[in-house]
């Protein structure tokens, strides 16, 4: 028999039991503030029923931001990803690029700033659920839509199509990639809860099988939650593939377009997979800005249509090494090192005005206060930096290079190199002997830019539009030298087979095709840049000097270090190694004038920095605290 004060402590349990019963179930209303691993017994995940979303059976929109790991240094993974809950997001979209994670066939890394699992998990731990886009085409102004170059070897290769070599490529890809990914699905546990088939198919749509067996290729190594297409307007029907929701891409918001959707499947919800909140930059071209409140207020009109959204770019990061990807319509134009995208977060993860008036937005939809925006970081300006020593590449070859010798040009892809997997990105030097100058040709097979050299003199370069040039006359025999750069393959459209980099066919003198070459490769990897370190030639920098070479100096830090932006008035063209790090190209073409330095990647101390200059050097570049990326135009 229980005593009185028995029943009355288990009545004020019961009641305690229920509150916290009632305030579960409200809190399982409440998808805005959900946290993935706070839901168990997941069975349902994520369906479309009746125009909407559900989720475990309750209505669910997603409110989607587009980040990744790969632009972002590890470090700031999961201050981004406060700032999206801060904003009102629920959902954390990223691409996953094959290039990177396989960049020598057969050789998968996952690790450090790739590590897939970890960023989920991220994300699943500060309440966000993943929609994943694995491809394996992304686009993403990354080189070559996130494909490895070394698919490109194969001179029969049809990206994007059930052609046997590139499919057999794939199926070895996701051997590896869908172990990682498919106990982090929402049905498992994990964050996923949806994942997109391919990339804007749509828009290339060169193989109706194509789409089919990605899915199935999904399918077969376990993905079990809802999948997805996402194409623009005019891809839409030609991206479908049947068992998958489609989506739409766009900027503005023409009449009747979320409408249109219906016409390609019914009776489903509407989803804006890529909603672009800024736009990328090309080098030669403007820094182009979005007006926040047109954006916010496009926002605001696909909300009200009962859309759900995923805001792409809610923060871009950074095209660091060589990774930029290019378009070629009219003419080739490669993109620039920052990925600011001008963004709802900036390229160092600062606010903007979008994301303060999205975050207004949001919180008056979900009818809640949201977390409170995490404080910025501050930057720091550590002025001139000298560049006190320098060695010239041509001094640099017989110590560190091995060349390959060919009667032919050999294009990057297909060069000897890393395990039978080529070359994939910086510079090749191709060496020749002529007798005697005359008129050089191209015959347009210079990839993308290159430097003419006769001996050590320079004479002009090769691109695109320039062809030819005339060679000086000499005696004896003298070195023609072409130091061609990739800067960057196309990414997006239907060239896509034909971004072999390098000479892709013969150069000829006085109407003859060049032979017999030594072809140095300048692929700028870790290992060539920690010899470099300890190569005998380097001297004190004199008053002028014409690369190409490479430029060292020091910065040292006193106190903890700071993100930081380094610019390069006085310099030309080249590439910047901080500590090992690319940080990426510059150009004094512009837009971008600086180039963002994230401070976990610097050392309390001494940090050692590296410049590779193409033609003019400077003798000092400038830490600053402010990026400069341009002269700025609206986009139309």
């Amino acid at each position: 028999m229980w005593p009185c004060g028995g029943r009355r402590q288990r009545r004020l349990g019961g009641v305690a039991l229920l509150i916290l019963v009632l305030w579960l179930l409200l809190r399982r209303f409440n998808w805005s503030e959900l946290i993935p691993l706070r839901l168990w017994g997941r069975t349902l995940g994520l369906q479309t029923e009746n125009s909407q979303f559900i989720l475990e059976g309750m209505p669910f929109r997603i409110f989607g931001g587009s980040m990744h790991y790969f632009r972002v240094p590890r470090e700031y993974w999961e201050d981004r990803m406060l700032k999206m809950k801060a904003c009102g997001l629920n959902t954390l979209t990223t691409y996953v690029p094959w290039n990177l994670h396989e960049q020598e066939r057969g050789k998968f890394d996952f690790s450090q700033n790739l590590d897939l699992e970890a960023f989920l998990s991220l994300a699943a731990k500060n309440g966000l659920w993943v929609i994943l886009r694995p491809g394996p085409y992304i686009c993403s102004e990354w080189d070559l839509g996130g494909l490895p170059s070394w698919l490109l070897r194969d001179p029969e290769m049809q990206l994007r199509t059930t052609y046997k070599g590139f499919t057999e490529a794939v199926d070895a890809y996701f051997d590896h990639l869908m172990p990682i990914v498919v106990p982090l699905q929402y049905k498992k546990g994990g964050p996923i809860i949806a994942v997109q088939v391919e990339n804007e198919y749509g828009s290339y749509a060169k193989d109706p099988n194509y789409m089919t067996y990605v899915k199935m290729a999904l399918l077969n190594r376990g993905i079990v939650e809802l999948l997805m297409t996402s194409d623009n307007k005019n891809g839409l029907s030609f991206g479908l593939v049947e068992g998958a929701l489609a989506t739409v891409n766009f900027q503005k918001l023409e009449p009747g377009l979320l409408k249109y959707l219906d016409t390609v499947q019914r009776d489903q919800p509407k989803m804006v997979m890529e909603y672009w909140t800024g736009w990328f930059d090309n080098w030669g071209g403007p820094h182009y800005v979005f007006d926040a409140d047109e954006m916010v207020n496009t926002v605001a009109s696909i909300l009200k249509l009962g859309a759900s959204i995923n805001l792409y770019m809610f923060h871009g990061g950074t095209n660091f090494g060589f990774m930029n990807g290019a378009l070629e319509a009219d003419e080739y134009k490669s993109d620039v090192t920052s990925y600011d995208y001008d963004a709802v977060l900036t390229e160092a993860g600062d606010y903007t005005s979008k994301f303060f008036k999205l975050r207004q937005l949001f919180s008056m939809i979900i009818g809640q206060p949201l977390p409170l925006p995490p404080m910025i970081e501050s930057k720091a300006s550590y002025g001139a930096i000298l560049l006190h020593q320098y060695i010239s590449l041509w001094d640099v070859l017989p110590s560190l290079l091995q060349p390959i010798k060919s009667e032919f040009p050999i294009n990057m892809e297909n060069l000897h190199l890393n395990d039978s997997s080529g070359q994939s990105y910086g510079y090749v030097l191709y060496e020749t002997v002529i007798f005697g100058g005359g008129h050089l040709h191209s015959r347009d097979h210079v990839r993308d830019r290159a430097q003419v050299f006769v001996n050590t003199m320079y004479v002009g370069e090769l691109d695109y539009n320039t062809v030819e040039l005339s060679l000086p006359d000499g005696q004896g025999f003298r070195q023609l030298r072409l130091l061609v750069e990739n800067r960057g393959r196309v990414n997006y459209g239907l060239a896509l087979n034909d971004q072999r980099k390098g000479l892709i066919g013969d150069v000829f003198l006085n109407k003859t095709p060049l032979r017999n070459f030594k072809i140095y490769s300048l692929e700028m990897k870790p290992g060539f840049m920690k010899s470099l370190r300890h190569v005998a030639g380097w001297s004190a920098v004199p008053d002028y000097f014409v690369g190409p070479a490479f430029f060292r100096g020091r910065l040292w830090i006193e106190h903890q270090p700071q993100d930081t932006f380094l610019k390069l008035q006085g310099w030309e063209k080249g590439v910047v190694f901080v500590n090992g790090q690319n940080l990426g190209r510059y150009w004094k073409i512009g837009p971008q004038e600086t180039l963002y330095l994230p401070g976990p990647w610097l050392w309390k101390g001494s940090n050692e920095i590296v410049i590779f200059e193409e033609r003019t050097a400077g003798r000092i570049i400038q830490s600053v605290d402010i990026p400069y990326l341009g002269r700025t135009q609206y986009v139309d």
